[in-house]
């Protein structure tokens, strides 16, 4: 007489099988789904905006009482001079911190507090960088409403990003490569600067290349420090007052006169010939890199 051994657990890879398809198919459609609205948000911003996009719009300034003579070229400026100066305030501060927090912080309670905290600041709304960039550098340190004040407060929103994914690509670099320089006789700073820091510059570029497409197509921050609505001259200063692409937008979509609709899809247009470049140019160093290690 035999005796039958209970069985414990019971594979089931059928149904297993079954949920893992309908869960690949829920997944595809609702990405599906999402590129779908894109895709008619798109198609209608072209239709609307797509001839109002010519030369004289990107030449020509702001206008509230004559849309077909208005352009952007005041904004376009603006947020030539905000990319500019946010990057001459963020890279190397946010470049130079990683550096720090893996190359020559000690681990200890202090490092992972800092470390907490950078990660909790990269997920903080943008309006909150904005409050704070008008707390402090509007009143508190007396910049106004400038550039500068716009700059230093899209530094800060970008800052732990770029902390972030420095310290992820020094992180990425092989310690051989650490112990094979020293056993060179270099430095710490020279095993840094000729050998970990070039490993790793091509995840740092991505990141800060796409933390500057976000701080370009940001608005909220720039609407709580007061930047213009409507700017007729060109900035000549980091002291000047100043608009952005996504300010104008927002400033056209608030008309009630459907040709300044007409002008906010072709604003958003151009800032999107802007966005979609960098973000390019981000996926282009990601797949060289990837390439690169597989030599």
């Amino acid at each position: 007489m035999s005796i039958e051994t209970p069985i414990l657990f019971a594979p089931r890879l059928g149904r297993r099988r079954r949920t893992g398809r309908i869960f690949l198919s829920a997944c595809i459609a609702l990405t599906l789904v999402a590129v779908g609205v894109l895709a008619v948000l798109l198609a209608r911003i072209l239709v609307e905006g797509g001839t109002w996009v010519s030369w004289k719009f990107l030449r020509n300034f702001p206008s509230v009482l004559f849309p077909s003579e208005a352009g952007i070229k005041s904004a376009i400026y603006g947020t030539l001079w905000l990319a500019g100066l946010t990057t001459l305030f963020s890279v190397p501060v946010g470049v130079a911190a990683g550096i720090y927090l893996v190359e020559y912080a000690r681990p200890n309670r202090m490092t992972r507090f800092i470390l907490l905290n950078i990660a909790n600041l990269a997920g903080v709304p943008s309006i909150v960088y904005g409050i704070l960039g008008l707390a402090v550098f509007v009143r508190w340190l007396s910049f106004d409403r400038s550039i500068l004040s716009g700059s230093l407060t899209m530094g800060l929103l970008v800052l732990p990003v770029i902390i972030m994914v420095t310290r992820e690509s020094l992180i990425a670099v092989p310690n051989s490569i650490r112990e094979a320089a020293y056993a060179l006789g270099a430095t710490r700073w020279q095993m840094v600067w000729h050998h970990v820091l070039p490993e790793a510059s091509p995840g740092i570029l991505t990141g800060v290349i796409l933390s500057l497409s976000r701080a370009i197509g940001e608005a909220a921050p720039l609407i709580m420090i007061g930047a213009n609505t409507y700017i007729a001259f060109v900035p000549n200063g980091w002291r000047s007052a100043f608009t952005a692409m996504p300010i104008q937008i927002f400033n056209w979509t608030e008309q009630p006169q459907i040709e300044f609709h007409h002008l906010a899809a072709a604003g958003i247009i151009v800032l999107l010939g802007i966005l979609l470049p960098m973000n390019a140019l981000a996926v282009g160093v990601r797949a060289w890199r990837q390439r690169r290690k597989t030599w």
